[in-house]
């Protein structure tokens, strides 16, 4: 009996403090007890600040009520430089890129004017080197647009990044193939392809694509995402495999012009030619060099509000890629590759001049080795 009475006496004070810690609370602040309805009003004012505290009983299903009937604090923060939502290091990139577009149309132009006053030495290759100009020039003038709206607004639009990424696909396979035929003297030394050379076609336009796609996730993403990350590594490595696949060509060239001055008789313009794919081989490795190594090395080591000059470098070296191949490879009457026969012999002619008398006052047409000009004789 005496037992039951103080498990009794134990449990009806353990109730008592249950009850008092339903209707009363400690200020935190001060440690005095208050009031149920005081403290109801203290948790609306100060639940964020008592969220972690522990209650028992009733009190914990109070503290659960009261936190879920209010909403969580939301805050919106924007990050703008004075009069601009662009980085310190992406300001200047709308200003460079519509300069850059200019100055690439107006080398265009130039080039399209040389081919029309030489028209009569063009290939078809030469017609595509000037598709690739005008598509460069288009490129930047979208990517200017992109990063003004960026710039302004604080988002591109959707329309005209779609405008950009297609005229930048455009580019970008427009660049390897023409720096392909010229490599493999298409047009220039011959006017078929072999089967290797077509099987590095086969391999770099696909991979122009991927690395296309892959600078679009880029473009798209955050820089602190996996994807991020996983997709840069993937541009990087596949823009070197292209850049070593476009090298294979230009050797090959090399090679043929190499046996072919030992055998045939035409040895001095075999060997000017050897000397353009030489010079062709050098400039090709230079400018990747430049813009894949040089250039991001000068990235790293600038303070972060000289990083624009990165992307000037780089268009900057892509012009004068540009102007020197159409300076080597320009259709002109003094180019190595369309020079005249110096010697009777290597005229080839269409059929055998004779002697006969009916024939006395028809013209003949001789053709020389480009198969590009004509000219007419009389037959005796």
């Amino acid at each position: 009996n005496g037992n039951g009475k103080k498990n009794t006496q134990d449990q009806l004070k353990q109730t008592k403090v249950e009850e008092e810690s339903v209707d009363q609370k400690r200020d935190p602040a001060e440690g005095k007890e208050i009031p149920a309805a005081e403290a109801n009003k203290l948790e609306e004012k100060q639940f964020d600040v008592r969220v972690e505290q522990v209650y028992i009983g009733t009190s914990m299903l109070r503290c659960v009520r009261v936190l879920s009937s209010v909403c969580p604090p939301q805050v919106n923060v924007t990050e703008t430089n004075p009069g601009s939502y662009l980085s310190a290091a992406e300001i200047p990139l709308s200003r460079l890129y519509i300069c850059m577009a200019g100055v690439f149309f107006i080398a265009a132009l130039v080039w399209v004017y040389t081919l029309m006053k030489h028209r009569y030495s063009v290939f078809k290759i030469h017609w595509l080197m000037a598709a690739l100009a005008f598509t460069k020039s288009i490129s930047l003038v979208f990517h200017s647009i992109n990063y003004h709206f960026i710039n302004t607004q604080g988002r591109p639009i959707e329309g005209w990044a779609v405008m950009y990424y297609i005229t930048h696909l455009l580019k970008g396979a427009l660049l390897f193939i023409t720096l392909a035929l010229i490599g493999t003297g298409w047009a220039f030394v011959k006017y078929i392809l072999s089967d290797k050379e077509k099987k590095i076609f086969m391999i770099v336009i696909p991979l122009q694509v991927l690395a296309n796609v892959a600078y679009i996730i880029i473009e798209s993403t955050e820089e602190g995402s996996s994807e991020y990350n996983l997709w840069k590594e993937i541009l990087f490595l596949v823009d070197l495999i292209c850049c070593g696949a476009i090298l294979f060509p230009v050797v090959w060239s090399i090679r043929h012009l190499q046996e072919a001055s030992s055998t045939d008789g035409k040895a001095a313009m075999n060997l000017e030619k050897l000397k353009l794919f030489r010079h062709y081989y050098v400039m090709i490795v230079c400018y990747i060099y430049f813009t894949r190594i040089i250039a991001i090395l000068l990235k790293v080591t600038m303070p972060f509000q000289w990083q624009w000059c990165y992307e000037f470098l780089v268009e900057v070296s892509t012009l004068i890629f540009f102007v020197m191949t159409g300076y080597k490879f320009r259709p002109a009457s003094n180019n190595p590759y369309l020079q005249l026969p110096q010697d009777e012999e290597d005229v080839e002619m269409d059929e055998v001049v004779t002697e006969s008398g009916a024939l006395e006052g028809i013209s003949k047409v001789k053709k020389t080795l480009n198969g590009r000009e004509r000219q007419k004789e009389s037959t005796l």
